[in-house]
């Protein structure tokens, strides 16, 4: 288990009921050393870039969803304003967990 395992529980708690510690776990797994890095533990809905790499490897890759990508970005977007669209602070593996939470994709990471 991750040492900051329950911080990241946590933040996935401000925004999920019922959170699959599990899931969490397997998220912070596959993020890996990313989130070592404060910068890349964090995701910035205002970047487009950033929100393109999701799209594309997250979304497309790791969940293999084939939406089209004004759909996935419309996911993207949902999660953003879950969040706080002016919180500059999103926790990637939260945000991940979202989204995975929201196409029902949290059994790949258990």
């Amino acid at each position: 288990m991750h040492a900051r395992h329950e911080e990241f529980v946590s933040q996935v708690k401000k925004y999920a009921s019922n959170v699959n510690e599990d899931a969490v776990a397997g998220i912070i797994k596959h993020l890996g050393i990313a989130i070592g890095n404060k910068n890349a533990e964090l995701v910035s809905c205002s970047g487009k870039a950033e929100l393109n790499r999701i799209r594309d490897g997250f979304m497309k890759k790791k969940l293999a969803l084939k939406d089209s990508n004004a759909d996935l970005e419309a996911a993207l977007d949902e999660i953003c304003e879950k969040m706080g669209k002016s919180n500059p602070a999103k926790s990637r593996v939260a945000f991940y967990y979202l989204l995975a939470e929201k196409y029902g994709m949290l059994d790949k990471f258990v």
